[in-house]
């Protein structure tokens, strides 16, 4: 949404086999949608290009929806022979249209997430105020690490957006001081809990769209222009 309010023409990919980002675009019976889907894809060479044909438009953004197919997806990229590359791959017939391509993978180190780090060399890390989120970006890092030496590229750390914080919570406001320090020199934003980003989920939008007078609106935008300025893309002024 923030990139939206940029200008910026987006093409957001859920990646993710349970489809949560989907739902929240409002695209829930997509979900269920008969083949071809996002699975097919991914699983078949000679369907690559019919990537174009999953493109969603929405208010705020263009969308590759996932699908129930992609639950089983993880074994069938097992098998490829290119099993990290196939994103990458489907995504060249769709790129030049876009000035960002945003990857939205499962929380778990495996076959997408791999697709998705390979296809776009850049992460942006969300986290929960949680101690748990410890352990996960010690994961992460590691996963990250081997993906880059095994493939010889580059994977930037773009920048953390902490959800959901809770500043009532003490655990709350440690793990915030923890990333500060654990990733000093790299951007870190942080998002307060707010029901408004809940409703605005709920009506399958951004707060931009739905939520206007949401206190946390210029946390986002601070986002969107970070990612504007390490990219290089000169500021919109109408």
């Amino acid at each position: 949404g923030a990139l939206n309010e940029r200008g910026r023409d987006v093409l957001f990919v859920d990646l993710d086999p349970q489809g949560n980002a989907t739902e929240n675009l409002g695209m829930r019976e997509l979900y269920d949608s008969d083949p071809p889907t996002l699975f097919d894809v991914l699983t078949e060479p000679d369907k690559r290009e019919t990537i174009v044909d999953l493109v969603e438009s929405h208010p705020e953004m263009d969308v590759v929806p996932s699908s129930i197919d992609m639950t089983a997806v993880e074994p069938e990229l097992t098998l490829s022979r290119r099993s990290g590359e196939q994103l990458h791959l489907c995504l060249q017939y769709v790129a030049d249209d876009y000035d960002y391509i945003i990857v939205d993978c499962p929380p778990f180190l495996g076959n997408l997430m791999d697709n998705a780090l390979f296809a776009t060399r850049n992460v942006l890390i969300p986290a929960l105020a949680e101690d748990t989120s410890k352990r996960a970006f010690e994961l992460l890092f590691d996963h990250v690490d081997s993906l880059a030496a095994d493939y010889e590229i580059a994977v930037n750390e773009r920048g953390v957006v902490v959800n959901r914080i809770d500043v009532r919570k003490t655990q709350a406001n440690e793990m915030i001081d923890w990333v500060n320090n654990a990733f000093e020199g790299t951007p870190v934003w942080e998002v307060r809990e707010r029901a408004a980003i809940q409703r605005a989920l709920k009506n399958g939008g951004s707060i931009f769209v739905e939520e206007p007078e949401c206190d946390q609106l210029d946390v986002f935008s601070s986002i969107a222009t970070n990612l504007d300025e390490q990219f290089g893309f000169a500021e919109v002024t109408a």
